[in-house]
């Protein structure tokens, strides 16, 4: 054993050299912390130097310079020894520390010089310089620690350089994947939403498709629309079903008052003449039976009542006068038996004069309107309905339409609509209504003369003779004390043209028995004007 030299810290290994001359086997002694040592023969090299025996080890790969490792000088820590550096409750691992140097002082070193090759990484040692195994028997220790050479290049070895924190390798992964994430939520999200508008609009449930459907709304209209209009209309009109001995067809009509009596044509009420049938059908699906009040031939008006019926809405009268051309209207009616059916347009022309009817050949069933014509879709079934303004209110009774090639006629024919129409203003059905249920009959105004309707001249031309033979113009009638004679022709009525003794009668029944009516006149070539006060007839 070597006399001890300085002293190294506490818990090292040492490697130390006796003071003074080397002994003659140069040898070294080998401490390990533990207080057992051991020597280990050194031989003394050309250069003065030492190197661990025997000669003959295998030599380790060249190791650059490093510093030694550090180690805590309190050996009571139970802390885990720094990589390199055997912990203080365990022996040393078999491995070999670099060679020793002398320095220039006579000191030893531990450090070897630039210049020298690096140890053998592992040499044979006498196992008689060794500490020896608590347990001969047992496997020498497999712990990865005791296996490595601390001073040796090593996955494990400390270099020196600094060393990165726990989360700085991580960050750019954790950036990554929340970065990913971000990415991932916002596709998701958007698949998610196509997804959702897919399945709201194509709901598949149980293999059925369920289509997307508005929900239920308000059935309130504003009253100036034609929805408005209907809604409040169609209460108060009703659908005739009239049979008679030999004919029957379909007509609407609509409720006057309280009391039972409705408003049509005469053309649809009489296929039941004297002892057919008439029964109304309103709204709410009620049928009743009706009676004829009255009815006249030459306006194209009757009345007709119902009885025991209670609830019964009319339908307010408005003003002919007031309708201009432009004005929107609807009509209601029956059209080929398609009750409640509702139509509109405008007024595209007013005191349109037209006659309608005229079957009968005598002219007894002629009817002379100074209609309102609408291009509002009227059709077989819509006579006698009303022709509604945009308050709701009657402005016309619907009789007749112009179908292509048939000329003007009531629609009670076969024939459909051209968008030609014809109605008769209420003013005039509400002088007509009044007398057919106050006295069962209607007057009509009259001038007291009989017309040529064969006359084919611009104009109406008063006949040569009456019916019967007698004079053209009766005696102590509106005309004869007007002043007009036979022959005469009549041009204007109330400076309004007049171009045929048809329309010469649609002119004159506009007015009331009673109105005063002023007349161009043509006679020998001259024109003058005369004012008569119109008479009265019964009508048929």
């Amino acid at each position: 054993m070597a006399p001890e030299g300085p002293s190294e810290p506490e818990g090292d290994s040492e490697l130390r050299a006796p003071e003074g001359p080397p002994e003659p086997d140069g040898d070294f002694e080998l401490r390990a912390p533990g207080g057992s040592s051991g020597t280990v023969p050194v031989a003394p090299t050309p250069d003065g130097d030492f190197e661990l025996a025997p000669p003959e080890a295998v030599a380790a790969e060249p190791v650059t310079d490093r510093p030694e490792p550090t180690q805590d000088t309190d050996s009571s820590s139970t802390d885990t020894p720094p990589y390199g550096v055997p912990g203080p409750w365990a022996p040393a691992p078999p491995v070999q520390h670099p060679a020793a140097t002398v320095s220039p002082q006579g000191g030893t070193s531990t450090q070897p010089p630039d210049d020298l090759p690096a140890p053998p990484e592992y040499l044979p040692v006498p196992a008689d310089n060794l500490p020896a195994p608590a347990d001969d028997t047992a496997p020498p220790p497999s712990a990865p620690w005791q296996n490595y050479d601390p001073w040796a290049p090593a996955p494990f070895q400390q270099t020196g350089a600094a060393a990165p924190a726990k989360d700085q390798g991580s960050r750019p992964t954790r950036q990554a994947l929340l970065t990913g994430a971000v990415l991932l939520a916002l596709v998701a999200g958007g698949v998610g939403g196509a997804v959702g508008v897919y399945l709201e609009r194509n709901r598949v449930e149980g293999g059925v498709v369920e289509l997307p459907q508005a929900g239920r709304e308000s059935g309130e209209r504003a009253p100036g629309t034609v929805a408005g209009i209907a809604a409040r209309a169609l209460p108060s009109v009703v659908t005739l079903h009239v049979r008679g001995t030999g004919e029957s067809g379909t007509g609407t009509g609509f409720v006057l008052d309280g009391l039972g009596h409705i408003l049509t044509n005469n053309h649809v009420v009489e296929p039941a003449g004297s002892d057919g049938e008439i029964s109304v059908t309103f709204q709410n699906g009620d049928t009743a039976k009706a009676t004829v009040v009255g009815r006249d031939s030459g306006y194209d008006l009757a009345v007709v009542r119902v009885n025991g019926v209670r609830g019964l809405r009319p339908l307010p009268l408005g003003n002919s006068d007031n309708v201009q051309v432009g004005d929107p209207v609807v009509a209601i009616g029956a059209p080929f038996d398609l009750e409640g059916t509702v139509t509109s347009g405008i007024i595209s022309a007013k005191e349109r004069p037209i006659t309608a009817g005229g079957e009968r050949g005598d002219g007894s069933d002629v009817s002379y309107v100074d209609a309102l014509q609408t291009d509002a879709p009227i059709n077989p079934g819509n006579s006698g309905g009303p022709l509604l303004d945009s308050r709701a209110r009657v402005v016309g009774i619907n009789s007749a339409i112009r179908s292509a090639g048939q000329g003007i006629g009531s629609e009670s024919g076969q024939a459909g609509s051209i968008g030609l129409g014809f109605a008769i203003p209420v003013n005039q059905a509400k002088r007509v209504a009044e007398e057919l249920i106050n006295t069962g009959r209607a007057t009509h105004p009259v001038i007291g003369v009989t017309l040529d309707m064969g006359y084919t001249g611009d104009g109406a031309r008063v006949g040569t003779t009456g019916r019967g033979g007698g004079p053209a113009v009766s005696k102590g009638g509106p005309g004869e004390k007007a002043g007009l004679k036979a022959g005469d022709v009549i041009t204007g009525v109330d400076g309004r043209p007049v171009h045929s003794g048809d329309e010469l009668i649609v002119r004159t029944r506009a007015h009331r028995p009673g109105d005063l009516l002023r007349l161009t006149l043509e006679r020998a070539g001259r024109e003058f004007t005369v004012t008569l006060t119109l008479g009265s007839s019964e009508g048929g």
